[in-house]
């Protein structure tokens, strides 16, 4: 019987957790916090089992993960590291959905010399990302083509029904994990050049995308994407990024948001109580009744614009208090996250949804030119497992199966970009779980 720890029972982990259970043959361990959550998901398994696990107590880590076969870690993504050092040590498998940092990276060489599988990026972005993608791209250069160009897009957001709320978002997963990606600077190519966008501007260039059948999204670019040149074998090409998608309006907001310093991390050496209080601190005016008045003034827009419309709805602009001793830090970011995940939750019954669209051209030694559209729309259950949670968890879960069953067998730091990872990955996707890609091919 295989063994299975799993590191949090956070938003993602029940589709995972019960993938595993469900595939016969292994036993699950989820390790968290607060052992109710870990019960919740395993549904009284008779090979599950819950434990209390406080993740700073790094000796109780090192003994659970010694007990395992694989662990899965789905921690914040700065203690992963900690985690697979002592999956090494013990000889032992790992995997995450998270990228891989360059410390993670850095254990590569021991981590193939002890003929262990550490296999990252596995969820939804980063994962299915990837593997859809490179379907693609491989296809392409398998009929003697070149990509050229490649676009690809990904966002998680309230299903059309769902979108009640001033801001066009709201949280099927945690929203400090938001606002973190939006302090990432882009790196990107356009045209054959390499650009980059500061973080502190990222959302200042935004454009609209059209899903076919569905209607028009907000783009803005995510992260860096000039390693995946190399990652994806596209030497060449002139167009490389990845991006977020949005409803409309959404990028405004946030970038109104970081010039005003929300999404500063650093510890407020006098935090205000109020969101009032902390607004007017960060846009060094006094608190007041035209607080929102003097607030647009600052931001350079009009009081009644869908900025201060959006930040007077959260409650940025009123005397309610911030709970600072539940936070993790007494920073501006953490106050705004506290606050969206307050008043943007996915309710009870609401469904999310997850879009994700590659454009990838590519051209053939005959002249011709062939633009291939990929697109994902996927949505959650009602009361059930959200669209975030299953597009994450089930191709983590689907790869931890493989390594346990030894279908994926190179050892190293690896991210899923082989075809004999991604393919039974994205075919088990789409034939249990609905995860489908539909392909439109246009040759010129």
């Amino acid at each position: 019987m295989k063994k299975v720890l799993v590191l949090g029972a956070g938003m993602v982990s029940r589709p995972l957790v019960r993938y595993l259970l469900d595939h016969g043959g292994i036993e699950v361990t989820v390790a968290t916090r607060t052992v109710a959550k870990a019960q919740a998901v395993l549904e009284g398994h008779e090979r599950g089992a819950a434990v209390a696990l406080d993740a700073r107590d790094d000796e109780r880590v090192r003994r659970l993960v010694a007990a395992a076969d694989l662990t899965v870690s789905l921690l914040p993504p700065a203690m992963h590291v900690a985690v697979a050092k002592h999956a090494l040590e013990a000889r032992r498998h790992f995997l995450t959905t998270s990228y891989v940092s360059p410390e993670m990276k850095a254990l590569d060489g021991a981590v193939r010399e002890a003929g262990l599988t550490f296999l990252n990026e596995v969820g939804l972005d980063p994962g299915i990302d990837h593997m859809s993608a490179l379907r693609i791209i491989h296809g392409i250069q398998g009929r003697g083509g070149k990509v050229v160009s490649f676009r690809s897009y990904c966002g998680a957001l309230p299903a059309p029904e769902a979108d009640t709320n001033p801001w066009g978002y709201k949280f099927s997963w945690a929203p400090r994990g938001v606002i973190l990606a939006g302090r990432n600077s882009a790196r990107y190519l356009e045209d054959g050049e390499e650009r980059t966008l500061p973080g502190e501007r990222l959302f200042s260039r935004h454009w609209l995308v059209d899903v076919k059948g569905f209607g028009e999204f907000e783009a803005y670019y995510n992260r860096d994407s000039m390693p995946y040149v190399e990652t994806y074998g596209l030497a060449g090409v002139r167009d490389m990024f990845r991006a977020t998608l949005r409803y409309p309006g959404w990028s405004h907001t946030m970038q109104k948001l970081a010039d005003l310093g929300y999404f500063d991390l650093g510890d407020l050496a006098e935090p205000p109580v109020t969101y009032a209080g902390l607004t007017a601190l960060l846009a060094q005016v006094a608190a007041g009744d035209d607080l929102a008045a003097r607030v647009a003034e600052v931001l350079d827009v009009d009081p009644s614009s869908e900025a201060i419309t959006r930040m007077s709805w959260l409650g940025l602009l009123t005397g309610d208090p911030i709970p600072w001793d539940d936070l993790p830090t007494r920073s501006p970011l953490d106050a705004l996250a506290s606050r969206m995940l307050a008043l943007m939750p996915l309710e009870k019954g609401e469904r999310d949804l997850c879009v994700m669209q590659h454009e990838i051209i590519g051209e053939y030694a005959s002249g011709t030119r062939e633009t291939v559209t990929s697109t994902l729309v996927s949505f959650g259950e009602p009361d059930g497992d959200s669209a975030i949670a299953r597009t994450v968890g089930l191709p983590a879960a689907i790869g931890a199966a493989m390594v346990l069953d030894g279908r994926i067998d190179e050892p190293g730091v690896l991210i899923p970009v082989a075809p004999a990872v991604y393919d039974p990955i994205l075919d088990e996707l789409a034939a249990s779980a609905g995860v489908v890609f539909r392909e439109r091919a246009t040759v010129v």
